[in-house]
């Protein structure tokens, strides 16, 4: 099949029509910055004989998330996604060892529960506003 290219002056008018005519807009007041947030996990509970994680043990997000059980890990992945956009979860766990702190402009917690059945072990996920 042959190759057909087009005229120079096709080229032109297709250039032409290209052209985007510019108009000056008024100004636009800038989106508000999107706050920042540092993240913390905290072994909550755990079993004296576990064999990954001890009562107490801290992780950085994202930094350390190699150091974590990839069962807890993954456990923890859709909490964390939710807190480092902003938002939380309504849930409180009042009366419990697990109440929640929720503060939007401070510390917001989350419990997450390791789904290995014999590891008994609760990570708190703390969420704290940047300045």
């Amino acid at each position: 099949m042959p190759c057909i290219m087009a005229a120079p002056a096709a080229a032109d008018q297709v250039a032409q029509a290209q052209t985007v005519e510019t108009k000056s807009t008024p100004a636009q007041t800038p989106a508000p910055k999107r706050a920042r947030y540092k993240i913390e996990i905290e072994i909550f509970e755990a079993r004296q004989d576990s064999w990954c994680h001890k009562k107490g043990d801290k992780f950085e997000w994202p930094k350390d998330m190699g150091k974590i059980c990839p069962w807890l890990r993954s456990s923890m992945h859709d909490f964390i996604t939710v807190l480092i956009g902003g938002g939380t979860l309504p849930w409180k766990y009042e009366g419990t060892p697990y109440q929640k702190a929720i503060d939007p402009d401070g510390v917001t917690t989350e419990f997450v529960r390791c789904p290995d059945p014999t590891a008994n072990l609760v990570a708190k996920i703390i969420r704290t506003k940047e300045a």
